[in-house]
């Protein structure tokens, strides 16, 4: 009787009528199958690694930014050798605001020339696709880090009869400060001109910030435009690992710069 449809037959059986064991076919199966399930996993490392750096280009691009704190300026609230990440969605859409952190584009000179990078063609090139992709921290020294005293309007002075500074004749007790630091050595009186910020680090005593830079073209002020985010969190070393404060407390009540509007 010719077998049903629901039969099936043993690998065993010869094509040619015969009886061979199977073995040989066998093992070719096993071959072809090992190789299928090799190809298939590769190809899902390659698409998860693809699909990783392509989120991560885009976290980068449009969110978050890695960066390298190579100094001291904002001890103790970044130390040196930190890596943070700063959130690009500051100044816009979201606005700045007094006591945020951030990092900019160093387009006033306030730091000096460095000589050429001594990393070859190849290390290079490695550390430049990793930072553009996000993978990596942006170590370029045309970047800095400091603390926004002083917005658009505002009225920064140093100092009161207490020695500390004012904004808009209020003054602030700054918790953030290295410890043992004044608030400022230097006295100065500024407005902050519109498009504007004035900046300051938290180790006053070792931050040359708009205090130090207002004989350059732009007075000590920094240019919003040229602010790549507010400095979010602190991702390395893990024992540091947080997020950063911009202590509204401390700028709760300094009133609306003189001949705002609202």
């Amino acid at each position: 009787m010719p077998p049903s449809s629901e039969e099936t037959f043993d690998d065993a059986q010869d094509p040619a009528g015969g009886s061979g064991d199977g073995r040989g076919s066998s093992r070719r199966s096993a071959g072809h199958s090992a190789a299928r399930g090799v190809g298939s996993w590769l190809k899902e490392i390659a698409t998860i690694v693809i699909i990783a750096l392509v989120l991560s280009f885009l976290i980068k691009t449009f969110l978050f930014r890695a960066f390298f704190i190579p100094s001291g300026s904002m001890e103790n609230t970044l130390q040196i050798d930190d890596r943070i990440f700063v959130n690009q969605l500051v100044p816009a859409p979201f606005a700045l605001q007094r006591g945020d952190i951030v990092v900019f584009l160093d387009t006033e000179g306030w730091l000096p020339q460095q000589p050429p990078s001594s990393q070859t063609g190849s290390t290079n090139w490695v550390q430049e696709a990793l930072v553009f992709v996000g993978l990596a921290p942006d170590q370029s020294e045309q970047h800095l880090v400091k603390r926004v005293i002083g917005l658009a309007g505002d009225h920064v002075v140093c100092c009161d009869a207490q020695g500390r500074i004012t904004v808009n004749g209020e003054p602030l007790d700054e918790p953030y400060l290295f410890p043992g630091a004044s608030p400022s050595d230097d006295s100065f009186d500024v407005t902050v001109p519109a498009g504007k910020i004035w900046v300051m680090g938290d180790h006053r005593n070792a931050s040359a910030d708009s205090r130090a830079n207002q004989d350059k073209p732009g007075k000590g002020f920094i240019d919003v435009a040229n602010i790549e985010g507010r400095a979010a969190v602190i991702a390395w070393p893990f024992n540091r690992a947080g997020f950063l404060d911009n202590y509204p407390g401390v700028f709760a009540g300094i009133p609306a710069p003189a001949g705002a509007g609202g």
